[in-house]
């Protein structure tokens, strides 16, 4: 029996105007420009400022880039998956936010958590409802405003992120390019290297979790780095060798953009060259679930019908993986 495969059939992303850069960061907090490009890779990142826009506007404006991009209407879509650690609130879904801005009123709608590899997994579900035939037309969104999340006083975090979104279009595939394969790992991080203390049912919002800065991302940046670089290099050599591919066979790895230092060792993992790597930190920082989505957004007119590439992430959580796909989109 033909096994049914989803491919992606239309790419679409927002970023605010607004940019940040590191010379703008040496006025806020002991770092300079030096610094940060040689340990990060980052140059600049997007800040959305207007106080009346946040997660849901930005993945709207990207769903809608995905629709025109492919002529279709938004009543058109099944469902909606979005990804995000920066939600509009706590509920209702982010998603649901996305669905009535674009007009999706046949779609049902789902926020997924899972950090920065949040557009994986997102992507894999959504894979499955078109490989199924439960959907025949899936938004998939990685969206996350994390200035709304950050210290601006902290220097070993406030550089690293930005905001932005991106969005991709799972349609079922009609000529075998599409999503092959995937595979994803949690190791649950009870040291909580990298998360938001408050704001959950564990501390809920109070004047002490406010005054305490609680409700800002925290990070244990060398237990992160170190697990971060051996997992997603480890994934993506094993999604390769589970499927044959030598590294001549792979045109693109698309890798999360949380630090240059992660990405270069993932590559060299998997015997790549750097002319195969998609690379954009130094423009965005790292925009948590958007960073794929914008980097299959910055290539899309280099990329190839039928090539092979390689996605992967690594998330608080722990989270992490890889999928394995040939591009559909001509």
């Amino acid at each position: 029996m033909e096994v049914k495969r989803a491919k992606i059939t239309s790419v679409g992303h927002y970023l605010p105007e607004d940019r940040m850069t590191n010379k703008d960061l040496e006025k806020l907090v002991d770092t300079n420009d030096e610094w940060i490009r040689t340990r990060t890779g980052i140059e600049e990142r997007r800040i959305l400022k207007d106080p009346d826009k946040a997660t849901a506007f930005m993945g709207a404006e990207a769903a809608k880039e995905v629709l025109k991009n492919r002529g279709i209407s938004a009543e058109e879509i099944d469902l909606i998956i979005l990804a995000t650690v920066t939600p509009d609130y706590l509920f209702p879904a982010t998603a649901c936010l996305v669905q009535k801005k674009i007009g999706a009123k046949n779609a049902f709608a789902f926020d997924l958590s899972a950090a920065c590899s949040g557009f994986l997994y997102a992507l894999s579900t959504g894979a499955m409802y078109i490989e199924s035939g439960r959907a025949k037309k899936v938004l998939v969104i990685g969206t996350d405003k994390m200035s709304s999340i950050l210290d601006m006083t902290d220097r070993t975090t406030c550089i690293l992120f930005g905001d932005g979104a991106g969005a991709v279009l799972l349609e079922e595939s009609e000529d075998g390019t599409g999503i092959i394969d995937q595979k994803h790992y949690t190791d649950g991080d009870s040291e909580c290297s990298l998360y938001q203390p408050a704001g959950g049912s564990r501390n809920p919002a109070s004047e002490e979790t406010v005054a305490k800065g609680m409700h800002y991302l925290q990070q244990d940046g060398r237990a992160v780095f170190k697990k971060a670089t051996m997992g997603m290099a480890d994934v993506s050599l094993e999604i390769m060798e589970r499927n044959d591919l030598d590294p001549e066979e792979v045109a693109w790895l698309v890798p999360h953009q949380a630090n240059l230092r992660i990405i270069d060792a993932t590559a060299r993992r998997m015997g790549l060259s750097n002319e195969k790597v998609m690379i954009n930190i130094n423009k965005y920082g790292n925009t948590t679930a958007a960073t794929i989505p914008l980097c299959l957004y910055d290539w899309k007119d280099k990329l190839n019908h039928g090539d092979n590439i390689i996605l992967a992430a690594f998330g608080g959580g722990f989270t992490w993986g890889a999928i394995y796909l040939t591009w559909g989109m001509k």
